[in-house]
């Protein structure tokens, strides 16, 4: 067992998903929001959740191509399908294998998240031929009658996990599930249990680590101790922690996109936001006419229901801008489809 430099814990190595992953280079498609289980630990937002919906990172998704403009604005060389459970709109699902497949070559790596709830072999034989190269099972921890699908899935030359969250009080069932699975697969992946701020998570018996993280106090001490006990027994074991997905795979993500989309004014932050200098309008046309003598064409870029100026030009007409009642900012956002503040100073 050794402390990766991810802020995570492994042994063996980590699985192609997870190495593409904490670089930032994994597309994350949320395929569906629909699934038939109810796990009380589910931390998918309530825009998300039972709602069937997809996105690509951020960005809701309307169109195949934005899904294409998407990876390539992160520079992806792979994608991880979530849900909800793919299974349930499985039709949709291999269209995407196939359609990014299709775009960036059948080395994208692309791995899938699913319950054991909607395995079938026609189902899996589907994402088999589309070319999916890693399934990862998310078995129910309180029940064992449909652990033995994981032999339906053994019969396709893919990489097959078995991904769980570290549920503190939940030893014996834990160790129950892992002791079936082991043999049938190529890597375990334990998740820190972690709290999100949606409706239907339910982890009222558990409290924070501390007050800085949102992991569930005694989850990583668990997810060690079973690392240890099994990492002669399992060849590739890793723990993620919450502090990997946010501070490592989120930050690496937004880096790679900040490079694709940051206009010649923006200054990239070493977080991977952005920070720019805009004039908030809702007539993009009507206002460009009223800077038309003041400022010239090449000193604006259009972003939607704003302009982007340089600094330099803020500061030598942010008087003359303000008389012309529009409205100033300096701002710091993530690079993200959604664009969310991290702050906000009207000039």
């Amino acid at each position: 067992m050794q402390k990766t430099k991810y802020y995570s814990w492994n042994s063996g190595k980590l699985p192609k998903g997870c190495q593409l992953c904490v670089k930032g280079e994994k597309l994350v498609l949320f395929i569906t929001g629909l699934c038939p289980r109810n796990c009380f630990y589910c931390p998918i937002s309530d825009q998300k959740y039972k709602k069937d919906v997809i996105y690509a990172d951020e960005w809701p998704i309307k169109k195949e191509k934005e899904v294409i403009e998407e990876a390539k604005l992160i520079g992806a060389k792979g994608a991880g399908i979530t849900g909800g459970d793919p299974f349930s709109v499985i039709n949709r699902t291999v269209k995407y294998i196939k359609l990014l497949k299709k775009t960036f070559g059948k080395k994208f790596h692309i791995h899938l998240y699913t319950s054991l709830d909607l395995i079938n072999d026609k189902k899996l034989n589907k994402l088999y031929k589309a070319g999916l190269d890693e399934i990862r099972i998310h078995p129910e921890i309180y029940n064992d009658k449909l652990w033995n699908k994981i032999k339906l899935i053994k019969k396709y030359n893919w990489d097959v996990g078995v991904e769980i969250p570290s549920i503190p009080n939940a030893k014996r069932q834990t160790e129950e599930l892992i002791n079936y699975f082991k043999d049938y697969i190529d890597f375990l992946n334990i998740n820190e249990l972690e709290f999100s701020d949606n409706k239907t998570q339910k982890l009222g018996t558990f409290v924070p680590k501390d007050r800085f993280s949102y992991g569930v106090k005694g989850s990583e001490e668990f997810a060690k101790h079973l690392l240890k006990n099994y990492e002669k027994e399992i060849k590739n074991i890793h723990y993620c922690t919450a502090k990997l997905k946010d501070r490592v795979q989120l930050g690496n993500r937004l880096k790679r996109r900040a490079k694709n989309i940051a206009t010649k004014f923006d200054r990239i932050t070493k977080e991977g936001t952005l920070i720019r200098n805009v004039i908030y309008t809702k007539n993009l046309k009507k206002t460009k006419k009223l800077l038309k003598d003041l400022i010239q064409g090449k000193d604006l870029i259009e972003d939607k229901d704003r302009l982007i100026i340089s600094r330099q030009i803020l500061n030598k007409y942010k008087e003359s801008l303000k008389k012309l009642k529009l409205k100033l900012a300096i701002i710091e956002e993530y690079p993200t489809y959604d664009r969310m503040p991290v702050e906000v100073e009207f000039i």
